[in-house]
């Protein structure tokens, strides 16, 4: 298997290679468009002045004035009349010989521009070709008539040999060090790769506790960051898995383990002779029992919201309506703690999924009825915000003119909303209860999130006892089928209410909840492409804002029909 690191100091090389040929293509072409001309003037230019030294000097002692002239870096080839020829200077170190026609050319009096004519090779490369057709020919005449024909060129080794071998060493030393360095440097990015595959081999084992530590700020650092939070958020995800079956067994086993104890103290017989203690028995298995069916149908709830194909079945409803039914359904609770209701409904019209709405109602209106004092008010509003305008600061509640701190919505969607043309539809459910600690508020929406585990009931309503003072959680109205949907979806139907002991109206449920409520009610409203937000102070009460696009918008995070 080729490695990474192969691949790398190969490419390197590939890419050195080729720059090394492209930049030789390139020295050719600026040779030939720039240097070539002036190579073969400077040629042309030497043998005038060697005509000139050999007029001056005489004809009989012109083998003097070649010697001389090669001793200034510069190889001749002489041909005499008879076909002989000498060299004069550096030996040429190619045999390639003018043409014959050249040197008929010569004789006659002409030139020879060997160093353009004869230059049908690599240009560059042939510059360097030290051969004497690879020159400049010219005629030096003879006393006798006759005429020398003389091939000229620079002795190139002698003028920039050592140059040549400076530069020779330059480039073949700084193509051995580039490997080298490539070679060692490679492992610095192949090394932050081979983490991050033992990483993933880790997670794949079950080892969710990783973490690929780089400073580096490329994309290699990206994905080794990323990756680190990938590896967050599988152990957060897999710490709620483990809390839901712990949560879930703990929740269960509880009021399995009362139902159990009640029926043994029934079935013994010891209770059988006092008609009202069986009685009060039963009651406990009954509110126990409808605690575990509402457990059970907010976690088939939960499973059924949460999947990602799951459609809508959107119509046209009146909300206000829908809102005043989800308080009648309930009116058995809030009159039970003598609740003063303040309701601001207008007719209103949604285009959304009707059941799904209900849930979110009465499990707003139910924890609002569960944590309201007794004798308090419950406030519910319906409005209309033009072109997704943000009426926040609006909020008809206390808490919106004092510091308390919205939970449930983040800056994006809210930029998201904003953006969004159309009408949408405002609810705010508000009342006095003993508010959220602001420490808990920005988890209220997280599934299974549970702030206190001891809860009683006293005298006009329920009181909680936790070090951290009263918690509101999250979960819907715990009154069995309230929020059941009908067969065939739709509204919920109406179950007959339960009756106390006494034959009266029964008292409010066990406050004992699952921590899914809320988190069902914000998915719920996504899945609209709205949301849920809460508002809070502790001693101030509590007020859920739930918004709605008017004509149903395709929600955000999947769903929608």
């Amino acid at each position: 298997m080729r490695t990474l690191y192969f691949r790398i100091v190969f490419i390197f090389v590939l890419i050195a290679l080729a720059s090394g040929l492209g930049g030789l293509a390139v020295t050719s072409f600026y040779y030939e468009a720039k240097l070539k001309s002036g190579s073969e003037h400077a040629m042309e230019e030497a043998s005038r002045q060697v005509r000139e030294l050999d007029a001056l000097a005489g004809a009989e002692r012109r083998e003097q004035t070649l010697q001389a002239v090669s001793g200034l870096s510069y190889q001749l080839y002489v041909v005499r009349p008879d076909g002989s020829a000498q060299t004069y200077g550096a030996a040429f170190r190619h045999g390639f010989l003018p043409p014959e026609k050249a040197v008929r050319e010569v004789r006659s009096g002409g030139i020879y521009p060997g160093m353009t004519e004869e230059d049908r090779r690599f240009k560059l490369l042939a510059y360097f070709e030290n051969s004497p057709r690879n020159t400049y020919g010219f005629p030096l005449p003879r006393p006798d008539g006759g005429i020398d024909a003389v091939f000229i060129r620079p002795d190139l080794e002698s003028q920039i040999g050592e140059v040549r071998i400076i530069l020779a060493v330059l480039l073949a030393s700084t193509f051995g060090l580039s490997l080298l360095l490539i070679a060692a440097l490679s492992r610095l990015i192949v090394a932050p790769v081979k983490r991050l595959t033992r990483a993933v081999q880790r997670m794949a084992a079950g080892d969710y506790d990783v973490r690929v530590d780089t400073a580096r700020r490329d994309e290699i650092g990206e994905l080794g960051r990323r990756f680190t939070a990938m590896a967050g958020a599988v152990r957060q995800l897999d710490r709620m898995r483990q809390e839901f079956v712990a949560n879930v067994s703990h929740e269960f086993q509880s009021p399995l383990t009362s139902i159990r104890g009640f029926i043994r103290t029934l079935l013994d017989g010891a209770a059988a002779a006092r008609d009202e203690e069986a009685r009060r028995y039963l009651t406990i298995i009954d509110e126990e029992s409808r605690r575990l069916s509402s457990m059970s149908r907010q976690l088939l709830l939960l499973a059924d919201v949460d999947r990602p194909d799951r459609a809508l079945d959107r119509r046209s409803f009146r909300l206000d309506e829908q809102l005043r039914q989800a308080i009648l359904l309930l009116e058995w609770q809030w009159t039970f703690k003598e609740l003063e209701l303040d309701l601001e409904l207008p007719e209103r019209t949604v285009f959304a999924d009707e059941g799904l709405l209900y849930e979110i109602w009465l499990n707003l209106l139910g924890n609002a009825i569960k944590f309201s004092p007794q004798g308090g008010v419950i406030g519910v509003s319906l409005r209309v915000l033009e072109n997704g305008r943000d009426g926040s600061a609006d909020m008809d509640h206390p808490l919106a003119e004092g510091t308390g701190r919205p939970a449930g919505r983040s800056q994006e969607r809210r930029d998201n909303r904003k953006a969004t043309a159309g009408r949408w539809l405002e609810v705010v459910i508000a009342d006095e209860g003993p508010g959220i600690p602001p420490e808990e508020l920005p988890h209220i929406f997280e599934r299974f999130h549970k702030a206190d585990r001891a809860r009683t009931w006293q005298a006009g309503g329920m009181t909680e006892h936790s070090s951290a003072g009263p918690h509101r959680e999250g979960f819907a109205p715990e009154d069995s089928s309230a929020g059941v949907l009908a067969e065939g979806g739709g509204a919920p139907r109406r179950d007959l209410r339960p009756l106390s002991p006494g034959g009266g109206q029964a008292s409010p449920p066990s406050g004992a909840g699952s921590g899914l409520g809320l988190s069902i009610a914000q998915r719920i409203a996504r899945l609209h492409g709205g949301d849920i937000e809460a508002l809070s102070e502790p001693g101030q009460g509590a007020a859920f804002r739930v918004t709605l696009p008017e004509g149903g918008a395709q929600g955000r995070e999947g769903g929608g029909a």
